[in-house]
């Protein structure tokens, strides 16, 4: 049996939907999984909606999430949640921007790695893994404020 594990990242231009579906995809695929992704960018330059697949597996065929199929609905804006309600599975996980405390992040741009951190709870990924893609992605100089981001997205959700 071919599990694919389907995650939709959804919210505003300039909120890092697109880096965050990079460290995904780059986690997946570092693991030897077979690994599919595309954008919907929109009006993102101007602050509209933006969102991105992400699938794996041991063999993906598409891209795309089917609506109704994702196993994952990360939101990084409050406002994008209902706009995407519909990609979400039954038996889907929504991580929604509300889990994080964004006052406790030292840069409120890593909110999008905060909740990979959510994420990550629930995927079979070792924290050593996650680090690994997320400095892969990103600039050296922003390493370390969002490693921290992410176990403070990690721990929210352990205190909740």
């Amino acid at each position: 049996m071919n599990k694919i594990t389907n995650i939709v990242i959804a919210g505003l231009g300039g909120q890092g939907v697109l880096k965050a579906s990079d460290i995904i995809a780059d986690l997946a695929f570092g693991a030897g999984l077979d690994v599919k992704k595309s954008e919907i960018h929109g009006m993102s330059q101007r602050g509209g909606s933006v969102s991105s697949d992400v699938r794996f597996g041991d063999h993906v065929f598409s891209p795309m999430v089917p609506d109704g199929e994702a196993d994952f609905l990360v939101v990084l804006a409050a406002d994008q949640v209902e706009v995407n309600a519909a990609a979400l599975s039954p038996t889907g996980v929504l991580i929604n921007v509300s889990q994080v405390d964004e006052n406790k992040l030292r840069n409120k741009k890593s909110i999008n790695v905060a909740l990979l951190g959510t994420l990550s709870r629930h995927l079979k990924f070792t924290d050593e893994e996650w680090i690994a893609a997320i400095k892969r992605n990103l600039p050296e100089t922003l390493h370390a404020v969002n490693i921290e981001a992410f176990f403070a997205g990690k721990a929210e959700v352990a205190a909740s």
